[in-house]
């Protein structure tokens, strides 16, 4: 194991080093770019072994990985905004076809207005194309969940692509100290990749094939029970990543004093560490406050969060999205988890951070002030304003 001064995009291409895929396929697109330059390097200075395949288009990336998985290959991609969204018919093929490919996309703003800052309403919009969706919080959640992502895809139980997303610029072009593991340590984690799921001569199969309404909810049924199926694969990969490296994420979520706190607030994504000081600093004021990690939205941890939150008397959810005309997509997921689990208690959503504009440790106060005296249920951080004006 080494150490190293890398941004996120640069420990996000160290773990897929480590991972050892057979093809990458790349198209760059700002702030994702850096992920597939250090790869590219990799592969020439030979301390990759990889087909590096510099195609025409997002919509060819994510096809070029596809082929790559059909016949067998480890493959890996990267991508971020509006080539996310030119994969969007590729990312359904993806998923129906259960490719276990591994995509890093770098969360940013989607046009109109033109925008290249950071948040998260590309990923998030594309929740229900059947993709396995994790959000990390730093550098070296970065290198560590490259990894996991393999081992995540390629268990039997589940063959489901994962995306990664990296707040783009936050972390995609931060400088942090990251532990890199050693190629034998990456090994004894991530097994070599073998998969039915492939072309082969000796023992034919039909893929990508159409079906009627007489079987495709079938292959529907199917596809949301592996997703079901990965949230144990999910906790085995973080346990198991545990043993050999000595870091854990917690699974599908990771909370932070939330045994006795009265107010909570749930966030994903870089952002997570700002919200982790102010609740130490409310902490030390004799204030019973807590933070919940959204590490996955996809499965999403239903019955986590509803543990988490149990016995508090009010949750925010922080989040860098919008679903115009109603509220913020992962405040109705946790709202649904709440009411699903018996949990009737205020619960607040915060859009904040929109093309990505800063969130201060302010508004982060502000938003817990609000959790405890009440308030706007949706509330546009930063503006003045609420939902109905």
């Amino acid at each position: 194991m080494s150490k190293a001064f890398l941004s996120g995009n640069e420990a996000f291409a160290e773990g897929v080093r480590l991972a050892k895929p057979h093809v990458i396929s790349a198209y760059p697109i700002t702030p994702q770019t850096i992920v597939v330059e250090r790869l590219s390097e990799m592969v020439e200075d030979k301390s990759l072994k990889s087909e590096f395949i510099h195609v025409e288009s997002e919509h060819s990336a994510l096809s070029c990985a596809m082929g790559a998985s059909a016949i067998g290959a480890r493959a890996f991609t990267a991508t971020s905004s509006q080539g996310l969204l030119y994969m969007a018919e590729c990312l359904q093929y993806a998923s129906g076809g259960r490719f276990p490919i591994v995509m890093m996309n770098a969360n940013r703003s989607t046009a109109l207005p033109w925008n290249i800052y950071g948040d998260q309403r590309d990923s998030i919009s594309q929740l229900d194309c059947g993709w396995i969706q994790v959000y990390v919080e730093d550098a070296q959640e970065s290198l560590d969940m490259a990894l996991q992502s393999f081992f995540i895809a390629e268990n039997e139980k589940v063959s489901i692509p994962v995306m990664v997303n990296l707040d783009g610029f936050v972390l995609t072009h931060t400088y942090e100290a990251v532990e890199i593991p050693s190629q034998e340590q990456a090994d004894e984690f991530l097994p070599p990749f073998k998969t039915e799921n492939r072309m082969d001569f000796d023992n034919p199969k039909n893929m990508a094939f159409s079906a009627g309404p007489d079987s495709n909810m079938e292959f529907k049924l199917q596809q949301h029970k592996a997703m079901l199926d990965s949230k144990a694969v999910i906790e085995l990969a973080d346990k198991r990543f545990s043993e050999i490296f000595g870091r854990s994420y917690g699974g599908l979520i990771d909370t932070y004093k939330t045994d006795d706190a009265e107010y909570i607030l749930i966030t994903f994504g870089s952002i997570t560490g700002l919200v982790r000081e102010v609740v130490d600093e409310l902490r030390a004021e004799g204030r019973k406050v807590g933070l919940v990690k959204l590490r996955y939205l996809r499965p999403f941890p239903d019955t986590e969060i509803a543990e988490a939150v149990k016995n508090a008397k009010a949750v925010g959810t922080l989040e860098k999205d919008i679903s115009f005309g109603y509220e913020g997509t992962v405040y109705t997921n946790v709202n649904s988890a709440l009411i699903k689990n018996g949990i009737a208690i205020p619960s607040y959503n915060f859009i904040a951070g929109l093309g990505g504009r800063d969130i201060s440790k302010e508004d982060i106060f502000h938003m817990f002030e609000q959790i405890e005296k009440g308030g706007e249920y949706v509330n546009f951080v930063g503006l003045g304003v609420n939902a109905d004006e």
